[in-house]
């Protein structure tokens, strides 16, 4: 098995709703990504994927809909007002956590097509989550 693995930066910002930490107040991130990709051959490049490729495949949809933007949870009153002033944010239907964001960014992966086997999110230079799906049951 051959594996790759991707790191994306962006910004955003968020709040947590039913939290009782300082999470609970809007606040901002420099959010890294991390795509693992695995492929059993690789092409006919000797790749599992261009690296190239994974970064304009999934930037275009993370600069489009996740950087800095406001992500919230559906039913979190800040949406209302966003869209009451016209401002861009991201609509989530769970709380945006990094397990939540990791978990979101891992399903547009696979929706494009790549071979993507786990999605790690570093919040902050000190804390990470990461999201998988076991192939095969």
């Amino acid at each position: 098995m051959h594996k790759i693995v991707k790191r994306l930066h962006f910004c955003y910002g968020h709040r947590l709703m039913d939290y009782e930490g300082k999470c609970a107040n809007a606040h901002g991130h420099n959010g890294t990504v991390e795509v693992a990709l695995a492929e059993g051959g690789l092409d006919v490049r000797g790749m599992v994927c261009d690296f190239g490729e994974v970064k304009d495949r999934l930037m275009e949809f993370i600069e489009a809909e996740l950087d800095h933007r406001m992500l919230l949870r559906r039913d979190d009153p800040l949406v209302k007002a966003f869209d009451a002033i016209g401002e861009k944010h991201f609509v989530m239907d769970e709380n945006p956590t990094a397990e939540n964001i990791a978990k979101l960014i891992f399903s547009k992966a696979r929706a494009l097509g790549l071979p993507v086997i786990s999605v790690g999110f570093w919040e902050t230079p000190s804390s990470y989550a990461e999201y998988s799906e076991r192939v095969g049951g």
